[in-house]
């Protein structure tokens, strides 16, 4: 496996761990339906990053990580709704949107080099 794919995965685990405290948190505050929403987009990278791992074929290891990706800019979309919406503090969003953004950032460069290689 390659380097870059374990520190994604170790990333995106460490980063589901944080949506679900964040979820947590959420609904003893009683906001439900935001909750469930980052619930699933971010918990579902880091499951999209573990499937990719053992794919099937080239093209669907590209096609898991960029799964994780569209989970990963959704999941910044929330954190955004979140934070304008008062129910997370700044320091909070900002801790988590700089994870989040890592992710991508990695996604995007592991994503655009799986591309490279099959094209040679």
């Amino acid at each position: 496996m390659p380097h870059k794919e374990s520190i994604l995965k170790l990333k995106t685990e460490a980063f589901a761990f944080r949506v679900i405290n964040l979820y947590k948190y959420l609904v003893e505050q009683r906001e439900t339906v935001i909750s469930k929403q980052i619930y699933r987009s971010g918990t579902s990278i880091g499951a999209n990053v573990a499937e990719s791992i053992n794919a099937q074929s080239h093209a669907d290891f590209v096609s898991k990580l960029s799964i994780a990706l569209k989970e990963a800019n959704e999941t910044e979309y929330w954190l955004k709704t979140l934070f304008q919406g008062k129910y997370i503090n700044e320091k909070g969003f900002q801790s988590m949107f700089k994870d989040n953004e890592e992710i991508i950032k990695i996604l995007v460069k592991s994503i655009k080099t799986a591309k490279k290689g099959s094209n040679e």
